[in-house]
């Protein structure tokens, strides 16, 4: 999206109580996360080796910043994009039982992002992963987990008004679930972020499931990888998908708001279905996809939810430069300060 500038906008904290706050926001909401889901903080990669299959492509289309090892002969590694298939792995390798997992920070770098308000270089995330039983791979038990993490959002919210009366809360009571599907069909003329656009404003806060998947007008909503989300299984009321994404409506940016991207993850067969439908097959060699085929990692949910994104909205910032440090255009930069926006 191009740079929006909010109509007479001020920050709603001076810069030095602004660090103090980021810093208790990025203390109490993994806690409260990990209360809640019952997860175990644990490290994270920053790159990872190519060609095994463990990074993710995101859209499928993003080019992963990339490095040579002198003492692995030059191979190469890359920093990641996100951890959805590195936690799937280590849910196995700590053996985490069902209806626990871990969590972790994970930082990445993303060189071919357009930057704007929300989207920068950096990206910090807390990527979580949970092992889940066969039987829990279904709609109800994903709006489930969905509910359990917008109830933590909102907890977290009201720390915020308590701390800052002036910032008062604006999440709904409760979250709205909607298809990928019934939102096309009710707004067929419209692009899937100007539908995104016109749910959010209505709802204020939704889940919408299905993203990746073709709709029923040939197009998909968005890009899906196909080895980690779940985004074909067929669902009750003739759908699709086992993921999504919490958007909300953030009336300082007058947009939707991508906060968390999640889901449950591929079994073996959707991954071989997903790997047909996408026409790269020849991923089954790699080590990730193969451990998952031979049944060698447990079925799992998991997503990760924006950190500075958090912050943002939270804070009511009109930019993400305004809670991270990251590389912008001079142009933005000078835009941003001639309206009151200081970006880090």
């Amino acid at each position: 999206m191009p740079l929006f500038i909010p109509e007479d906008y001020t920050a709603k904290l001076a810069p030095e109580t602004m660090e103090q706050a980021i810093t208790y926001l990025k203390e109490i909401f993994p806690d409260m996360l990990a209360r809640r889901l019952r997860l175990r903080r644990v490290t994270a990669p920053l790159f990872v080796l190519s060609g095994t299959g463990i990074n993710d492509d995101l859209n499928g289309v993003e080019r992963a910043v990339s490095f040579p090892i002198r003492d692995l002969g030059d191979r190469r590694a890359e920093v990641v994009h996100s951890l959805a298939k590195w936690k799937r792995m280590k849910l196995g390798t700590y053996k985490i039982a069902p209806g626990y997992g871990l969590y972790t920070d994970m930082n990445a770098i993303r060189a071919d992002e357009e930057l704007d308000n929300i989207h920068s270089l950096y990206v910090d995330q807390w990527d979580w992963e949970r092992t889940m039983r066969p039987e829990e791979r279904n709609l109800n038990f994903l709006k489930a987990i969905v509910e359990t993490i917008y109830e933590a959002m909102k907890a977290v919210e009201e720390e915020v008004y308590e701390l800052y009366p002036h910032i008062t809360p604006i999440l709904p009571e409760r979250i709205t679930f909607l298809q990928a599907e019934e939102l096309l069909q009710e707004f067929p003329a419209l692009t899937p972020k100007e539908r995104e656009q016109a749910a959010a404003r209505k709802y204020g806060a939704l889940f919408l499931i299905g993203i990746g998947g073709e709709l029923s007008d040939g197009q998909r909503h968005d890009g899906r990888a196909p080895d980690y989300d779940d985004w074909s299984t067929p669902t009750e009321g003739g759908y699709k998908g086992l993921n999504g994404d919490i958007i909300v409506w953030n009336p300082v940016l007058e947009s939707a708001f991508e906060l968390s991207s999640m889901g449950i993850r591929v079994d073996a067969e959707a991954l071989e279905r997903q790997l047909a439908i996408c026409g790269c097959p020849e991923r089954r060699e790699m080590e990730f996809h193969r451990l998952l085929l031979e049944g060698r990692l447990p079925l799992s949910i998991g997503g990760g939810i924006g950190q500075s994104r958090l912050c943002m909205f939270y804070l009511r910032c009109a930019h993400i430069g305004e809670v991270q440090v990251s590389i912008w255009p001079e142009r933005m930069i000078a835009e941003c300060a001639a309206h009151g926006i200081y970006l880090k």
